[in-house]
């Protein structure tokens, strides 16, 4: 097979987008997808966050790409069995363009970035699995598919979460449960008109909605997206804490789909489709070693993935450290050196980018969102307290202030209470 300037294993945001901009600098470029077509076994909840990288690549994106609707409002529900403490945000600043972020199918969304990688000039192989990476003096310089080799001075990895290249030639390990999360995804067909008109929305604008307290107290969260059509509803859980519970993961999100809220959001919605998929937790310390001699890693084999609290980000994590490998490869290609000392500026390209930085600053969350209490004891509190709160039963009330406090000190020892006022407290500073 002919030569090429580079390989890219896996046509997934992160691989695809250093294809296109490889291409477009006129690198010739090799994509290996494993599945029939790119986008075949995604599991995604649903939105993209807004990514300048992506207009750059491609200017007219937002009229071009495969895009459901633009996301304007925003909720994060608390749930303590049949009570919701719902809190709503909108924002007429996200219905102009450029839009702070849309919901979409990856599997719609892959397959038209991969064609306008192909279109760019870059080579797409589909059904062919690498099975181990081609190394020649403490340097990668090819793959392996099967029979077949095929060599390149530079290879990008983008093989997804668990990443079995990089860890075939010692260069990560593989993940812990505890630094992994398992995603179960549903998606419902639903009128057009009735999901506009039952989430107060109009045209193309787009809702999405957060849960907290809904998965039985494993660690985790559920969440909502719209479509045009359609509705993605799932949860994602922590590994360690599902196998822990010994709660079949499916069980619980029977449960979610059969709470009242859910059924009122659900009416006349059919069950379509049913996914699942394994998820970085770990955040910036689960990124491991991205790059050693003719190698760079991005995406999610890279742990690219962080969760702030209220939302996860990982596609635009994806296609921008995309973007910065293939920067770093269209530089390695004009020194004719793809050694250590030069890949090595990805790192700093990375460092530079909001990617890092981001994941830095919340950091300290994944050791709140590791915390039991979060997700059981929490949202029982909040539950109590505003039933409490607006009950009326002919006696007299407590103020506000002292009907928290005694919710509070009924529900969980001061000594954790005051820790995790601390503990999360410094996490958001």
């Amino acid at each position: 097979m002919k030569g090429f300037d580079a390989i890219i294993v896996g046509a997934g945001p992160a691989g695809t987008t250093a294809a296109i901009k490889m291409a477009q600098k006129g690198l010739n470029v090799l994509i290996v997808e494993r599945s029939s077509f790119p986008g075949e076994k995604n599991m995604f909840g649903g939105m993209l966050p807004y990514c300048p990288i992506l207009e750059l690549l491609i200017p007219d994106f937002i009229n071009l790409a495969p895009l459901e609707r633009f996301v304007t409002k925003r909720t994060l529900n608390i749930m303590d069995g049949n009570n919701i403490f719902t809190f709503t945000f909108e924002s007429e600043n996200f219905n102009l363009p450029p839009y702070n972020g849309y919901t979409l199918f990856r599997p719609n969304f892959d397959r038209w970035y991969a064609d306008i990688a192909f279109k760019s000039g870059a080579k797409l192989i589909t059904s062919c699995l690498v099975d181990e990476l081609i190394v020649h003096d403490n340097k990668v310089v090819g793959i392996k598919a099967e029979q077949d080799e095929v060599r390149a001075p530079l290879i990008l990895l983008c093989d997804g979460v668990l990443s079995p290249l990089s860890k075939k030639i010692g260069i990560s390990k593989l993940p812990k449960p505890s630094e992994m999360g398992l995603g179960l995804k549903v998606l419902f067909k639903l009128d057009e008109s009735i999901l506009n008109e039952r989430f107060n929305i109009v045209n193309k604008q787009g809702a999405t909605q957060e849960f907290l307290g809904c998965t039985e107290g494993v660690r985790g969260g559920a969440f909502l997206y719209t479509q045009l059509e359609t509705i993605s509803v799932g949860l994602v859980f922590h590994l360690d804490s599902l196998k822990k519970s010994c709660l079949p993961p499916y069980e619980i999100l029977q449960k979610f789909l059969s709470n009242p809220y859910m059924r009122k959001l659900l009416k006349g919605a059919k069950l379509i489709e049913y996914s699942a998929h394994l998820l970085p937790e770990n955040g910036y310390k689960g990124i491991q070693k991205l790059y050693t001699n003719g190698l760079l890693i991005a995406g999610d084999a890279a742990g690219f993935c962080y969760t702030n609290g209220l939302n996860q980000e990982g596609m635009n994590l994806a296609i921008t450290s995309g973007f910065l490998a293939a920067e770093t490869a269209i530089e390695a290609l004009n020194k004719g050196d793809f050694s250590i000392k030069t890949l090595k500026a990805y790192e700093e390209r990375l460092k530079e980018s909001f990617i890092l930085k981001d994941m830095k600053t919340f950091n300290k969350m994944v050791e709140i969102m590791h915390n039991d209490r979060l997700y059981s004891v929490y949202p029982k509190i909040i539950g109590k307290i505003f039933e409490q709160i607006y009950k009326s039963d002919g006696k007299p009330k407590k103020s506000l202030g002292k009907t928290a406090w005694d919710v509070i000190k009924e529900s969980i020892s001061m000594k954790n209470f005051f820790y995790d006022i601390l503990k999360g407290g410094k996490s958001v500073i």
